[in-house]
C-alpha cells in the first residue's frame, strides 16, 4: 500500500512539473492579482492508522481518529497550477494494547502543488502532491493509570490529495477533498519507573474534508 501511494505521489509530481513548464504565466494581470487567491474552510475527519509496536511489552499501538475545522489558502501561479497551504490542529488519544497512554495535539502544516483541470467550470476537480511537517505539543499523559512523561516526536512526510470545487456563484462554492499523508512518529512514555517506547509508529492519516470555497 505504501509503495502504491508513493508511486502516486511521484507520478503526480511529474505530471505537475510537465504542465507547469508549458503553462502560460499571463493568465492573470500581475503577481498581486486578487483573482490568484482562494480561501477554504472545511470540516475534516482525520483517520490515523497508528500501527506500531511498543518495544517492552510488544503491545500494538493505536491512535484515535479526530474531527476538527480546517482552513487553507490557495495561490494560483496560472489558471491551472496552484499551491495550497492548510492549517489545522487536532487532538489524538494514543493507546498501546488495552492501555491509554495519553493525548497529544498535532499541528500538521501541509503544502501541496496542485493541478486544476477545469478552473473556469462549475465543477473544477484537482489533484496535488507535496510535503507535510507535523509537530506535536501539549502531550497529556494518562497519569491516572500510571503513565507519565509522554512524548511524541513528529517530522516530515509526503502528501497526496484529490478534490473538487463546485461553484455556486462567481465567488462561493462547495469543496470536497481527500488527502493521504505518509508520516511515522516516535512515542515514548514512562510506566512508573519503566520507560516504554514505540518507534516508527505509522500514523499515516487519511484526511477527508468538506466545506466552503471562496475566490476573489
Amino acid at each position: 500500500m505504501r509503495k502504491t501511494i508513493l508511486k502516486m505521489a511521484l507520478l503526480t509530481s511529474v505530471c505537475l512539473g510537465g504542465v507547469s513548464a508549458t503553462a502560460s504565466a499571463q493568465d492573470f494581470d500581475g503577481i498581486w492579482d486578487k483573482e490568484r487567491w482562494q480561501l477554504r474552510g472545511r470540516l475534516i475527519t482525520i483517520h490515523a492508522d497508528g500501527d506500531g509496536k511498543e518495544t517492552v511489552t510488544g503491545s500494538k499501538t493505536d491512535v484515535e481518529h479526530s474531527y476538527v475545522p480546517e482552513f487553507d489558502v490557495t495561490f494560483f501561479f496560472t489558471k491551472n497550477i496552484a499551491a495550497e497551504l492548510i492549517a489545522a490542529t487536532a487532538n489524538h488519544t494514543i493507546r498501546a494494547g488495552t492501555n491509554t497512554l495519553g493525548d497529544a495535539w498535532i499541528l500538521p502544516p501541509t503544502l501541496t502543488l496542485q493541478y486544476h483541470f477545469q478552473p473556469d467550470s462549475k465543477f473544477s476537480p484537482y489533484v496535488g502532491a507535496g510535503l507535510n511537517y507535523s509537530m506535536f505539543f501539549n502531550e497529556d499523559d494518562n497519569s491516572a493509570d500510571g503513565f507519565n512523561n509522554l512524548e511524541v516526536d513528529g517530522g516530515f512526510g509526503y502528501a497526496v490529495q484529490a478534490g473538487f470545487d463546485y461553484w455556486l456563484s462567481d465567488h462561493w462554492g462547495f469543496n470536497a477533498d481527500v488527502k493521504y499523508i505518509n508520516l511515522d512518529v516516535d512515542v515514548t512514555v514512562n510506566s512508573g519507573a519503566t520507560a516504554l517506547s514505540a518507534p516508527n509508529v505509522d500514523l499515516d492519516p487519511w484526511i477527508f474534508g468538506v466545506g466552503t470555497s471562496y475566490r476573489f
